[in-house]
C-alpha cells in the first residue's frame, strides 16, 4: 500500500481492489474448510461483479459487516458514493442508499445488485479520487 500511495490515489484504489478481493477469497476458503455446512454471504461474487464495472473500479472499495461500500477518498474518513450492497445469507443481495435505512431493493444476483447501485451513482463527471485531507488510520481492516 505504501508503494501505491507513492504513485498516487488511482494506484491506491487499484491496490485496494486487489487486496479486498484476495482477502475475501481467502476468508471464504477458510470458511468452506471450517464450516462447510454453514452458508457464507456472496461477498466474493459481489466483489467480482463490482470489479467488472469501470465506474465502480474508479472508487476505493471497502467492506463493513459484509456490506460493500465505495469511497472517492482513499483514506479514512471515507467519502461514500451511491450506497452499499449487502450479500445476504439466503443468497440474495440488498442494495441501500447512503442512509442505512433506505433500502432500494433486494435482488437475486450480484450483477443485478451492482446494476442497481450504478443507478445511484451521481450523474455527470466521475467523482474525483482523492486522498483525504484528514487522513488517519482506519478503525477497521478492509
Amino acid at each position: 500500500m505504501a508503494a501505491a500511495r507513492g504513485r498516487g490515489p488511482a494506484d491506491v484504489v487499484e491496490a485496494h481492489w486487489q487486496s479486498i478481493r484476495l482477502s475475501w477469497r481467502w476468508i471464504h476458503a477458510v470458511h468452506q474448510i471450517r464450516s462447510p455446512e454453514r452458508p457464507f454471504p456472496g461477498i466474493v461474487p459481489l466483489l467480482e461483479a463490482a470489479a467488472a464495472q469501470p465506474r465502480l473500479r474508479r472508487l476505493r472499495p471497502f467492506t463493513s459487516h459484509f456490506a460493500l461500500h465505495f469511497s472517492s477518498s482513499t483514506s479514512y474518513p471515507w467519502t461514500v458514493q451511491a450506497g452499499s450492497i449487502e450479500p445476504l445469507f439466503n443468497g440474495r443481495f440488498k442494495v441501500r442508499r447512503r442512509s442505512p435505512t433506505a433500502v432500494i431493493g433486494e435482488v437475486e444476483t450480484a450483477e443485478e445488485a451492482v446494476a442497481l447501485l450504478l443507478e445511484l451513482l451521481p450523474t455527470g463527471p466521475e467523482p474525483a479520487i482523492t486522498d483525504s485531507a484528514e487522513a488517519r488510520p482506519c478503525p477497521h481492516p478492509p
